[in-house]
């Protein structure tokens, strides 16, 4: 209890959350890219992903800046943000929550912890966006927008205004936030700083913030002095069930052979738009075949930072003991529950170690009757 009590103290506890929106609570990002893919195409320009990175926490101004600068446009910047917003306003209600942010919404306000929305973005462009997310607006005591101050991050002035509007010293205040200038604005205000990169493989450029997770699934509000979420059962987070199917295709050289765990890889062509929603990490629920039934199944997302793929892929495993290859079969996956994110590991024998961990995780859970009903969903035997 005393080591308990030490570790808590050097640890700044936190009584309210100040939140960024683009990339931490809703997926900007996807609608932003491809506006531009479709936009710069008009002046034969391509839209590189990688310019994301500069664009990502950047005021709209900022951004608008460096897209005209770095493909050379034969327009100004007013001129970009005059054709951009339109074709950005019409595609607001596109923009989807990413993955556990109505979970952490709800969450701090059935417990009243007080809540900032902080972003870069104006404050009519804040209103409008979360008016496509029901009940969000009522949960944040303060909103505030980069045209309320007078720098945006990362000037820590936007983080030191909404503490400010709660009656809140900045040391009491979490925030969470997608980019490495939301991080900076939040350290440079004195809060504690949670940092979920919204781009891949980018981890190390958030080396100031105190903790890096890889999605809002794997925050834990108590390690920062907040009430703890209940709905993690025996090592397992129910989600909204998601249905992906396709012909199993030949393995994507992530190592099945040499870990000696035999996954039916399905083809991530048809399913690019639903990865991105997703974070990498490991999943489980049920597959169908429709030759074979219904079996048990746990599942990665991601790059596999061991084999350190390019692309992102859906490696499921099927519980079960197959006699042959079925190659070419239609495969049909529920995905119900959440285990862990996808992590490196400093050799082969605790990769495996770690993915047979999985597996009993996966089967256990599968027993439960939360879980257990959905091997009777139709889209499994279709």
């Amino acid at each position: 209890i005393i080591i308990m009590s030490m570790s808590n103290s050097l640890k700044k506890l936190s009584s309210c959350v100040l939140i960024d929106l683009d990339g931490t609570l809703i997926n900007t990002d996807g609608v932003v890219s491809d506006i531009l893919r479709k936009y710069l195409s008009k002046y034969g320009k391509q839209w590189d992903g990688r310019e994301a990175l500069k664009i990502v926490g950047k005021t709209p101004l900022e951004a608008a800046t460096t897209i005209v600068e770095d493909y050379g446009l034969p327009c100004g910047v007013d001129e970009f943000n005059s054709e951009f917003y339109p074709l950005f306003s019409a595609q607001m209600d596109k923009i989807k929550s990413l993955p556990g942010a109505n979970r952490l919404i709800r969450h701090l306000n059935g417990h009243g912890v007080p809540m900032a929305l902080a972003s870069n973005s104006s404050r009519a462009n804040i209103e409008s966006k979360i008016s496509y997310h029901q009940g969000w607006k009522d949960c944040f005591s303060v909103i505030i927008g980069s045209d309320e101050v007078s720098k945006g991050k990362p000037s820590p002035d936007l983080f030191l205004q909404a503490a400010r509007k709660l009656n809140r010293d900045p040391g009491e205040c979490l925030v969470i936030e997608d980019s490495v200038p939301g991080v900076l604005a939040g350290k440079a205000a004195g809060a504690t700083v949670i940092a979920v990169p919204s781009l891949p493989k980018q981890t190390h450029l958030y080396t100031s913030a105190d903790e890096v997770i890889n999605s809002l699934l794997d925050l834990k509000p108590e390690k920062w002095g907040l009430p703890p979420f209940q709905d993690w059962i025996e090592n397992t987070l129910p989600i909204d069930p998601w249905r992906i199917g396709g012909p199993v295709i030949k393995g994507f050289g992530r190592g099945s052979k040499v870990l000696g765990i035999p996954t039916a890889n399905l083809s991530t062509k048809d399913y690019a738009e639903e990865l991105v929603e997703h974070p990498s990490g490991v999943y489980f629920g049920w597959a169908g075949l429709a030759t074979r039934g219904v079996f048990k199944m746990v599942m990665s997302i991601g790059w596999n930072p061991y084999f350190n793929n390019t692309e992102k892929t859906i490696e499921p495993w099927l519980l079960h003991d197959f006699t042959e290859d079925f190659y070419g079969e239609e495969l049909c996956l529920i995905i119900v529950g959440y285990i862990r994110p996808e992590a490196n590991f400093p050799s082969l024998e605790s990769l495996v170690a770690k993915i047979h961990e999985d597996r009993e995780v996966a089967e256990k859970a599968l027993d439960l009757p939360s879980y257990a009903k959905f091997k009777d969903d139709p889209y499994l035997t279709k």
